[in-house]
């Protein structure tokens, strides 16, 4: 798959709690994202924030949390990021959770798979 030039950065910000039907849903995102063909999804584990409720999630090791903040970034094109929100929008709604969505231009200079 080739990807270069203009494209979207989607960003999800969940807490780490977060299911669906039993299942994290991060991981719901990153099988669902590769499942609908996306170029790829990165979770990263945040060791601190607040949301709409105001609430602290910390990793401090007085304060252990086991809803630490998640944020899934994924780039592609503005077609397939404009696509996926919907169903970002959907599993959110089926889970009952809160939670941010961001998107935002973003120039891919190189993507590759590797060897």
């Amino acid at each position: 798959m080739k990807l270069e030039g203009e494209g979207k950065l989607l960003r999800i910000f969940i807490g780490e709690a977060d299911k669906l039907d039993h299942k994290a849903l991060y991981e719901v995102f990153v099988h669902k994202a590769r499942e609908m063909g996306l170029a790829g999804a990165t979770v990263l584990r945040g060791v601190e924030s607040f949301g709409a409720g105001s609430m602290i999630h910390t990793a401090k090791i007085l304060r252990l949390s086991e809803d630490l903040p998640l944020i899934i970034e994924i780039v592609d094109t503005e077609e397939k990021i404009d696509s996926f929100v919907g169903v970002v929008s959907e599993l959110m709604e089926r889970a009952g959770c809160g939670g941010l969505v961001t998107e935002e231009r973003a120039h891919i200079i190189h993507y590759s798979a590797g060897k």
